[in-house]
């Protein structure tokens, strides 16, 4: 015959466990991390499942991948920062290739979108980039980008992201050209209104 007990044992493990579960699941934070110049051409090519699989197996929860060009929502109990540094060692131990990794929390990223400078003229998403930045670039490079600008460009530096309205298109861009580059002096990547509000709403889901 059952103790009469063991009921009572089994239903308080059950609610101790129950409750560890459920802070553990709050210390999860989302993160949105994004891959500078992956797929671009022949060079540096990561496919979205293996990529996804990479990261799962380090041990990140609810890895989920938008479009082709490195941008993953995921959840970890890691800052942003230990985030990024992970994804760069995986990448380049497990693929061999050094990609430079910049990483938002959900909450950032619900910042960025919120503060959108130019919401009343930027009305073509695909020309309206955002670059997110490992650190504020130097004043000197913040001078340079204004001199770069066309007559109707935009432009808006705020914090670790860099706003950028381009009307005309960025093919022949000197503005979209520094942005892209090296000059930054700074790790950098950039993406369109579209994919930075799709991301958003990955990471709210």
């Amino acid at each position: 015959m059952t103790p009469w007990w063991r009921d009572a044992v089994l239903y308080q493990i059950s609610v101790r466990s129950f409750a560890e579960a459920r802070r553990a699941k709050l210390a999860l934070m989302r993160h949105v991390v994004l891959l500078r110049g992956i797929n671009v051409g022949a060079h540096n090519r990561i496919a979205m499942p293996a990529l996804r699989e990479l990261l799962e197996r380090a041990g990140f929860d609810e890895v989920q991948t938008y479009l082709q060009s490195g941008n993953v929502v995921l959840s970890s109990s890691a800052t942003g920062e230990q985030v990024a540094r992970t994804c760069e060692r995986l990448i380049a131990d497990e693929l061999g290739l050094r990609i430079a990794v910049v990483v938002r929390t959900r909450a950032q990223l619900a910042k960025v979108v919120e503060r959108n400078p130019f919401r009343e003229v930027a009305t073509d998403p695909k020309r309206y980039q955002v670059s997110f930045l490992s650190a504020r670039p130097a004043p000197a490079v913040l001078e340079k980008l204004e001199q770069v600008r066309a007559e109707d460009e935009r432009l808006a530096v705020i914090g670790r992201e860099i706003y950028a309205w381009h009307p005309g298109g960025a093919a022949r861009s000197k503005l979209w050209a520094m942005l892209a580059g090296p000059s930054l002096k700074v790790t950098a990547t950039a993406r369109n209104w579209t994919t930075v509000t799709k991301l958003l709403e990955l990471a709210s889901a």
